[in-house]
C-alpha cells in the first residue's frame, strides 16, 4: 500500500485546501491543527470565529493560521446566491430561498468547493450521511459518464512482512439496491479508486454462486453486472460472480475457477446490495483486524467525504487527507 506518506508526498507536490464543514468541533479542531502544523494541506473550518476560537482554547488546539468562514460574514454571499440560484433554478429557487439555505455549514461548504475556493470538503462529524451527500448530489454533481454517487471502503491490515494488506470493499454505504448498471459503474470507481493506495485492482462481484453454480435473479444481476463492467474498463481485471470464498483463497479457485485470473487473488470486492457490502466490510473490521478508511464517496465533480459521527481526531486527519489526494 501506498502509506499516508505517500499521500502526503502527492499533496506537497500540490498543495490543497480542504473544507471542514463542523469547525466548533473537537475533533475537526484536532485534526485542523496537526494540518497546520503541516505544509501541504490547508484546513477551512466553517462557523462564527470567536465561537471556533473558544472552543479550540477550551480543547488546547492551536488553530491560529487557520482560514475560518463564517456564512453570515461572507464577503462574497452575493455571488454565491447566484450562483446556487442558478444551479437551482430547475427548483425555482429564489434568492431568499438560496440564503437561507446558505446559512447551513453543510452547503455553505459545498459551495465553497463549487466556486473553487476549496479543493475538498469533509463533513459528516456531526452531519448526517445524507446531510453531506445531498448537497454534493444538487450542486456539484456526478462526473461525465458517471449516473450515481457511490461509496468504497479501503480496508488496511498490518502484516508480518511489515508491508500492508490492502483491499477495497464497495459499495457499503449508500446505493441500497443498486441495478447492474449502477454496479459496473460502482466497479469501476472503486478499481480506481484502490489505484491510489497502490492497489492493482483485481476485482469479484460477489455472490453465493460461482461462475453459475448457483442461479437465481441475485446470480443473473451480478455475472450481468459484471461483463458491463468489463466493458466499461477493459483493461482492468474483473470476474463474477463469484463466492467469496473462491474470490480469495487460491486453494478454492484452483478447485471452482482455474482458469480465472481474479480468483484467488482478489483484491477489489463489489457487494450486491448495501446489506452484504455493510455487514461484510464490518465483519472484516472487527474479526479481521483490518482498519477501515471511508466511505470515500465516489463518482462526484470533486471529492467530498463523509465521516462517521463516531470518528475520532485520527480519522479525521486521515479522511482529510485522503480526500484532498482525490482533488
Amino acid at each position: 500500500m501506498q502509506g499516508f506518506g505517500d499521500l502526503i508526498a502527492i499533496l506537497k507536490k500540490s498543495p490543497k485546501k480542504i473544507v471542514f464543514t463542523e469547525g466548533t468541533d473537537p475533533r475537526i479542531l484536532e485534526a485542523a491543527s496537526r494540518l497546520l502544523a503541516s505544509n501541504f494541506l490547508s484546513p477551512i473550518l466553517v462557523g462564527n470565529v470567536d465561537e471556533i476560537m473558544a472552543a479550540s482554547e477550551e480543547c488546547g488546539y492551536n488553530i491560529r493560521g487557520a482560514e475560518i468562514i463564517d456564512p453570515l460574514k461572507f464577503d462574497r454571499m452575493d455571488e454565491m446566491i447566484e450562483l446556487f440560484c442558478e444551479l437551482r433554478k430547475s427548483k425555482g429557487v429564489t434568492p431568499e430561498q438560496a440564503a437561507k439555505v446558505l446559512s447551513q455549514a453543510n452547503y455553505f461548504g459545498t459551495m465553497l468547493v463549487k466556486m473553487g475556493l476549496a479543493d475538498a470538503l469533509l463533513g459528516g462529524a456531526t452531519y448526517s450521511t445524507a446531510d453531506t451527500v445531498r448537497p454534493a448530489l444538487q450542486l456539484i454533481k456526478t462526473k461525465p459518464g458517471n449516473s450515481i454517487v457511490s461509496s468504497v471502503f479501503i480496508m488496511v491490515r498490518a502484516r508480518a512482512t511489515g508491508e500492508n494488506e490492502v483491499l477495497a470493499m464497495a459499495d457499503c454505504a449508500i446505493n441500497i439496491h443498486p441495478t447492474e448498471d449502477e454496479l459496473a459503474e460502482i466497479a469501476t470507481e472503486a478499481a480506481d479508486c484502490a489505484k491510489l493506495f497502490g492497489v492493482d485492482p483485481k476485482v469479484a462481484f460477489l455472490s453465493y454462486s460461482t461462475f453459475g453454480s448457483g442461479s437465481g435473479e441475485d446470480v443473473d444481476k451480478m455475472r450481468n453486472a459484471a461483463a458491463k463492467a468489463k466493458l466499461r474498463a477493459p483493461e482492468l481485471d474483473i470476474e463474477g460472480e463469484m463466492q467469496f470464498d473462491a474470490a480469495v483463497s487460491p486453494r478454492v479457485a484452483r478447485t471452482k475457477c482455474p482458469d480465472s485470473a481474479v480468483a484467488g487473488h482478489a483484491n477489489t470486492f463489489i457487494f450486491p446490495d448495501i446489506n452484504a457490502g455493510n455487514i461484510g466490510y464490518k465483519i472484516a473490521q472487527r474479526l479481521g483486524g483490518f482498519e477501515a478508511y471511508g466511505p470515500i464517496l465516489l463518482g462526484l465533480n470533486a471529492p467530498i467525504n463523509d465521516l462517521s459521527r463516531g470518528c475520532n481526531a485520527a480519522e479525521v486527519y486521515s479522511m482529510a487527507i485522503i480526500t484532498a489526494a482525490l482533488a
